[in-house]
């Protein structure tokens, strides 16, 4: 899932000699200017796999952009106050993956809580307290019938391979679960 996180220039000040091993502090990461004096950079959350901007989910009233709830409900936690974002050192798709808290509460854990993401329990084999919790978010979710569990949907990963619910206008039909 891509997040787009706000940083002050102030983190080219912690640049210094030191490569970014040595300091955790640096971000590597491909950026763009929101004005003259705040950048954007994108980290994809660890652990996590949200729907996809453009991809419709099924309930009883037919098709819904579960993909663009998604995108709103985090735009929604990343406003309501200052965020922690703890970088993994690793990446995906070019991103940079880390975690992220608003005001205490794990992004990944409350976008699967909500029904709009998935735990993606391969990549945390190394932090298995947070697999547990994703993994207990999710059972939760489902069983309220939160957000994408309210119907029918593909799994993100296979989403993004081409797969498509039968109420989506275009690609292949998937089994539907």
């Amino acid at each position: 899932m891509r997040m787009t996180l706000v940083l002050a220039l102030a983190l080219a000040a912690c640049g210094g000699a030191a490569s970014q091993a040595e300091d955790p502090t640096l971000i590597r990461a491909d950026g763009r200017a929101i004005d003259g004096d705040t950048v954007s950079f994108d980290v994809r959350i660890f652990g996590a796999d949200a729907f996809e901007k453009r991809q419709l989910c099924r309930n009883t009233n037919g098709c819904w952009p579960c993909g663009k709830a998604a995108q709103d409900y985090a735009s929604k936690l990343l406003k309501s106050g200052s965020s922690t974002i703890r970088l993994t050192g690793k990446q995906s798709y070019g991103r940079p993956i880390g975690t992220a808290e608003i005001g205490g509460q794990d992004l990944g854990e409350s976008m699967i809580a909500a029904g709009l993401a998935v735990p993606a329990t391969s990549y945390l084999k190394n932090d298995p307290e947070r697999a547990q919790r994703y993994l207990a978010a999710y059972e939760n979710a489902e069983a309220r019938h939160a957000g994408v569990h309210a119907g029918y949907f593909i799994d993100p990963a296979k989403w993004r391979r081409g797969e498509r619910l039968s109420c989506e206008a275009r690609g292949k039909s998937s089994r539907e679960r």
